[in-house]
């Protein structure tokens, strides 16, 4: 993202829509808060790709004539994205708004807010951080634990002794431990399942 004047960020943002008429409206207002409409989509056949091979910082889906076919584009995006995903609402549908944040959703903002979006595209983007690093952490410890799994049996030791073997090693090799453990992880893929006996002649 490239910083514009008084602090606010230049963002590439996906606009999704069955009704092309409300792409139309969309578009200016989203330009007139500085940012740069990637692409707009209508079909939910079409808009997965676009989203991986556009990579937008935010995508804003739109409630057209048909639930069913924003919950599909939502389905699509979050799939493929990784950007917060927020619903564009002309009337209230807290049905709607229930099942798409279920979905995979961060916010939804209405028509009659206009003036509030850019602080709800903030509150949506520092919140989707927040989630990244908190998977982030999650995705690490995962790692690590599986890497100890590994030493333990490997080694025949215990939960301590695999964590400290990891922690020895990450010191001496000079590796963050969550890249060494991704290795010992990675590199078990290529070990047999069992440690083969010796054969004796």
């Amino acid at each position: 993202m490239a910083p514009l004047r008084d602090g606010i960020d230049h963002l590439r943002v996906l606009i999704a829509n069955e009704r092309k008429d409300r792409l139309d409206l969309v578009v200016p207002i989203v330009a007139g808060l500085g940012h740069e409409v990637i692409a707009r989509e209508i079909e939910v056949e079409d808009v997965g790709a676009v989203t991986a091979r556009e990579r937008p910082d935010v995508a804003l889906v739109g409630l057209g004539a048909s639930s069913e076919h924003a919950l599909e584009l939502i389905d699509k995006i979050v799939h493929e994205a990784a950007c917060p995903v927020i619903v564009l609402l002309h009337e209230p549908d807290p049905k709607f708004v229930k099942e798409a944040s279920r979905r995979g959703v961060f916010a939804h903002i209405s028509d009659d807010d206009v003036e509030d979006w850019q602080s709800s595209i903030d509150i949506v983007l520092r919140r989707f951080a927040e989630y990244q690093d908190l998977r982030g952490a999650f995705g690490r410890r995962a790692t690590i634990e599986r890497a100890k799994g590994i030493l333990m049996e490997r080694h025949a030791i215990n939960e301590e002794a695999a964590f400290e073997m990891l922690r020895e090693r990450s010191r001496i090799d000079n590796r963050k431990l969550i890249d060494l453990a991704a290795a010992v992880v990675d590199g078990h893929r290529l070990l047999p399942k069992h440690l083969q006996p010796p054969e004796t002649p």
